[in-house]
């Protein structure tokens, strides 16, 4: 008897501030078939997280051992911060029958994507530059100058909108996760096409160019 196909893999990425681990928990609770891979970082620990549910937390050391090793799916360095998914993650996630979630950036979207050539690739888009910026001035425990490097970061992901699959715009967290549960659960197309998602991610691109708002933002931060 031919045994069964491991369940595929979902990737999940979207540019910082956008609604990806809102999203992405929220399926995985009225989905526990579902189930986010869990990644390595260097970072330390915070208030709250748990080890092996959150994260695995190491460190550096550690980190580029497991990369000389062999045995990561994709890693990548954000703020100076490593992440990565371990390729024993996926497989033991599908080993208990379970749907990997991969949350992953366009970094390392960029070195999996060879690799995991049946995952269903998910890339989750601000309505507009202004709305993220919005949204990320919301988070008022970050220094503004980090939140204009995570808007610089997020220019960067958007132009790389070709790697995905499958789009999503968040104009709000329930519609966006109505689109996320009828692609991921129900196997249908996202709303938006390929081709409009490409267009999307070229006007959003557009508008980190040529916003006004965002010129007299950049020439406030150099001033300061």
């Amino acid at each position: 008897m031919t045994p069964p196909k491991p369940p595929h893999v979902v990737v999940v990425s979207a540019p910082s501030g956008t609604g990806k681990t809102t999203l992405n928990q929220r399926l995985t609770k009225m989905h526990p078939e579902v189930q986010i891979a869990v990644s390595y970082t260097t970072r330390k620990q915070r208030p709250g997280e748990i080890e092996g549910v959150h994260y695995h937390f190491v460190s550096s050391k550690n980190f580029h051992d497991l990369i000389k090793q062999g045995q990561m799916l994709e890693y990548a360095e954000v703020f100076g911060t490593l992440y990565g998914t371990p390729t024993a993650e996926i497989q033991r996630l599908q080993a208990a029958g379970k749907t990997p979630l991969l949350e992953i950036d366009v970094q390392g979207w960029r070195q999996a994507r060879e690799k995991l050539p049946d995952a269903k690739s998910i890339f989750i888009l601000p309505p507009t530059v202004e709305t993220l910026w919005q949204r990320l001035e919301g988070r008022a425990t970050e220094a503004k100058d980090v939140r204009w490097r995570r808007l610089m970061t997020a220019r960067n992901e958007i132009s790389s909108g070709n790697l995905y699959d499958f789009f999503i715009v968040n104009h709000t967290l329930d519609t966006a996760y109505a689109e996320l549960e009828a692609i991921v659960i129900d196997g249908k197309k996202s709303k938006i096409t390929h081709e409009e998602g490409i267009r999307l991610c070229q006007q959003l691109a557009t508008e980190f160019d040529d916003a006004p708002w965002l010129h007299k933002l950049s020439r406030e931060l150099a001033d300061n």
